[in-house]
């Protein structure tokens, strides 16, 4: 770690925990996501009153940022095409408030996650891997991540363990965004970039309305705002030592095979 002109610490990320932010990437998006749009979530909205399970998956997730304008919601969810963000949000909001609303679907995730963990004989030991990563974690420019570290959590360890899982999520969402942004891309431009995607399809799926144009000859400079995101998480993971990055990995990929074993 070196000092800058100014005085500043610069923080370069380690390469095992460059190794363990990019290993994670994948199963912590699937697992933590996994909640968000399943009928078991959704259901518990539609019997509060919310006008379809979209708009309670808008307010439910951007609740955490308190009662503000839909263009609030619209920064931190980033991908989205504002228009539908703000047509969910404003629909939504007022069926019991943002912070209510958030309120139930951080239950309604812990709940998903206990109904599908009670195998999964660590979460305890993850809850206390993750905790340190989450409560330590620098939130500048995170703010949905931030919204969601600062949400009551459940008392039980599965329930705990995966709504932390989803906390860790959004830290990666949150930061790719950052990482997008600062490579020049557009919200959309980085949707039809992205190989990992399904490109025009998630578009759509996001609310974005074509004409599509090309995201091919952008491909590498989403792959450099991966990486980008990658050295953000990897500086967070960082609080943990080398041990604890490989065990981290391990049982995240643990759960991971419980919530979809093959």
């Amino acid at each position: 770690m070196s000092t800058s002109p100014l005085g500043q610490t610069s923080n370069h990320p380690s390469a095992p925990a460059l190794a363990t932010a990019t290993a994670l990437a994948s199963p912590v998006g699937a697992a933590g996501g996994a909640f968000m749009l399943h009928p078991e979530t959704l259901q518990p909205g539609k019997e509060a009153g919310y006008p379809g399970g979209f708009a309670y998956y808008v307010v439910g997730r951007g609740g955490v940022l308190g009662d503000v304008d839909a263009s609030v919601v619209i920064s931190a969810f980033g991908f989205f095409a504002p228009e539908l963000v703000r047509s969910l949000w404003e629909s939504g909001v007022n069926i019991e408030g943002a912070r209510a609303g958030a309120d139930r679907y951080a239950l309604g995730c812990a709940a998903w996650g206990r109904s599908r963990l009670s195998e999964f004989a660590d979460a305890s030991r993850l809850v206390e891997l993750l905790e340190k990563v989450i409560d330590s974690a620098d939130p500048t420019g995170l703010s949905l991540f931030t919204g969601w570290r600062a949400q009551p959590r459940v008392s039980d360890a599965t329930g705990r363990c995966y709504q932390l899982i989803h906390v860790l999520r959004e830290m990666r969402g949150s930061a790719h965004i950052v990482a997008i942004v600062a490579h020049g891309l557009s919200p959309l431009a980085a949707i039809l970039a992205n190989p990992g995607s399904s490109g025009v399809d998630q578009a759509k799926r996001f609310g974005w309305e074509g004409p599509f144009p090309d995201g091919g000859s952008l491909k590498a400079t989403f792959d450099s705002a991966e990486k980008l995101t990658d050295e953000i998480m990897a500086r967070q993971i960082g609080v943990l030592n080398d041990g604890e990055q490989e065990e981290l990995v391990d049982l995240v990929n643990r759960l991971h095979q419980v919530l979809f074993p093959q």
